[in-house]
């Protein structure tokens, strides 16, 4: 998928922050921008908010029917039902803000210069010009839908337009030339373009894979294409967080707390 022009609305933006980010989009006149229900941080007078079936991308066709399809789609991914437009109404720009769920990292893409499309984890999406759209990907092969990580679905994110995803922690951007090998945490994958060979790979070694603390696989990365990898997982971050959260630790202000901890192994 290729384009010569852009067919999306052309946006300006400005990300703020580093660990905790949010993204600022000047619109035109006119000019609409999409995002998930409930990314929304601020936004000036003028723009009017609309709650919409889908992405609204012009892809979506066969009325109220073609509609339910996509958004049903986007559930599959992870996704609310709905997506909230952004229109600026008023006479002079505008900017409407939208913040990153979680802390790490809200990386811009050009849709126009990755070829038209890319494939992200689910729930990855947070918002975009409009026209872009957020469909749905099946990964082909049984064992990198079940051992990959982020199952069988996945998001693919098309047009000719910025689009911008959120990530955990720090992301590291990787161009891949062809026939080169990336091997991945399957959590710490992010997007990558089409053109990546997408596959899995049994952790060598019964130690390795019993005590190494890893899991059994790998995901594989085969260039050519560009890969985004994030450093910290939410499902990693979730996870430490409920093992924290549930230990039964002592008072930590007291002196007995300060002993307690170092006898279970939390100081």
């Amino acid at each position: 998928m290729s384009y010569s022009q852009r067919t999306n609305h052309e946006i300006d933006y400005k990300i703020y922050g580093e660990e905790l980010q949010f993204v600022e989009i000047e619109l035109d006149p006119d000019e609409t921008a999409i995002a998930e229900s409930g990314a929304m941080m601020m936004m000036e007078d003028g723009i009017q908010m609309q709650t919409i079936f889908g992405d609204g991308s012009k892809q979506q066709t066969g009325g109220i029917f073609g509609k339910l399809m996509s958004a049903g789609k986007r559930v599959l991914t992870g996704e609310s039902l709905f997506m909230t437009a952004f229109t600026n109404s008023a006479h002079g720009k505008k900017k409407v803000s939208f913040a990153a769920p979680f802390t790490g990292k809200i990386i811009p893409l050009d849709l126009l210069e990755l070829g038209g499309m890319i494939i992200a984890q689910k729930d990855a999406f947070l918002c975009a010009a409009k026209g872009v759209s957020v469909g749905i990907h099946f990964q082909r092969r049984l064992g990198t839908g079940i051992f990959g990580g982020e199952g069988f679905i996945m998001q693919k994110v098309e047009g000719d337009g910025l689009a911008f995803m959120h990530a955990g922690g720090y992301v590291l951007e990787k161009d891949l030339i062809p026939g080169e090998v990336l091997k991945v945490d399957t959590g710490c994958v992010v997007a990558y373009t089409p053109t990546i060979d997408f596959d899995i790979e049994f952790v060598r070694g019964i130690k390795n894979f019993m005590f190494g603390g890893e899991g059994l696989f790998f995901a594989r990365l085969r260039g050519p294409g560009k890969v985004w990898i994030q450093s910290l997982p939410i499902s990693r971050l979730a996870g430490r967080l409920v093992e924290y959260g549930t230990w039964h630790r002592k008072e930590e202000g007291s002196v007995l707390g300060g002993l307690g901890n170092l006898f279970d192994g939390r100081e």
